[in-house]
C-alpha cells in the first residue's frame, strides 16, 4: 500500500505511540480510539449469543431511536 502512516498496526490493529514514557496518556488516547471504533459496544455485543432474529429486532430499534433523535435535532435547529 501506500506510505501513508495510520492509527491502524499491522492486520488493522489500533496502535498507539507512547512517548517520553508517558503510559497514561498513551491509555487515554488508545480508549479514545477505541471508543471511536466501536470496539467496547461490540465487545458487549459479543459477550453472550444473540440470535439473528434478536439482531435484526436491535439493529431496526436503533435505526429508530437514530431517526427520532435526528428529527428532534432537525426541529431545534428550525425552532419549533
Amino acid at each position: 500500500m501506500g506510505g501513508v502512516p495510520s492509527e491502524h498496526g499491522e492486520g488493522g490493529q489500533v496502535q498507539v505511540l507512547v512517548r517520553d514514557n508517558n503510559v497514561d496518556q498513551a491509555l487515554k488516547a488508545l480508549k479514545k480510539k477505541m471508543q471511536r471504533e466501536g470496539l467496547f459496544r461490540e465487545m458487549k455485543l459479543r459477550r453472550h449469543f444473540e440470535k439473528p432474529s434478536e439482531r435484526r429486532a436491535r439493529e431496526a430499534a436503533e435505526a429508530v431511536r437514530r431517526a427520532r433523535k435526528m428529527e428532534r435535532k432537525r426541529l431545534e435547529r428550525e425552532g419549533f
